[in-house]
C-alpha cells in the first residue's frame, strides 16, 4: 500500500495579493486558471509581474487555461516543518496553452514514485486560508 502526496494543511497556507498577482487568485476562487500575457507583444509570463519582460509594455491580458499542464520538474518532500508526516510532490508545470509559462504548485493524490517528467497533469484546487483556492494538479486520467 503506497501513500500518496497531498498539500499542507490550507489554514497553514497564506497568500498576499498586489494588483499584479491578484487576477490570478480571483480566477483561482472560482476555480478557473489563468495566465497573463502581454497584450502588446503577445509573451505569457508567470509568475505575474508589472510590465512584460520582454516589451516591458504594462498591458496585459488574462487568459483562461485549459487546466492542462505537464510535469517539468518535481521533487518529493517528506515532512514539512510543523507537519513532520506529510508527503509532497513539489513541482514545476508547463502550462498548455501559454507557452514560456510554468507555474510552482503540488502534485497531489498520486504515489510519489510514479511522478515523472513530461508527465501530463490536469489542475484542481485546493482550499487555503481567508477563502482563497490554491491550484494544485493531479495526473491526467489515461497518462
Amino acid at each position: 500500500m503506497s501513500t500518496l502526496s497531498t498539500v499542507r494543511p490550507g489554514d497553514t497556507v497564506r497568500i498576499t495579493t498586489d494588483t499584479s498577482t491578484e487576477p490570478f487568485w480571483r480566477a483561482a476562487k472560482e476555480r478557473r486558471l489563468v495566465a497573463p500575457r502581454c497584450a502588446a507583444c503577445g509573451t505569457f509570463r508567470m509568475p505575474p509581474t508589472p510590465f512584460c519582460p520582454e516589451c516591458r509594455s504594462t498591458d496585459i491580458d488574462w487568459v483562461e487555461l485549459s487546466g492542462e499542464a505537464e510535469v517539468y520538474s518535481y521533487s518529493v518532500v517528506h515532512g514539512f516543518p510543523g507537519h513532520p508526516d506529510l508527503l509532497l510532490v513539489a513541482a514545476v508545470v508547463d502550462l498548455a496553452g501559454a507557452p514560456g509559462a510554468r507555474l510552482v504548485t503540488n502534485i497531489v493524490g498520486i504515489d510519489p514514485g510514479t511522478v515523472e517528467i513530461g508527465m501530463r497533469v490536469t489542475v484542481d484546487f485546493s482550499p487555503i486560508s481567508d477563502g482563497w483556492m490554491l491550484p494544485v494538479f493531479r495526473a491526467t486520467e489515461g497518462r
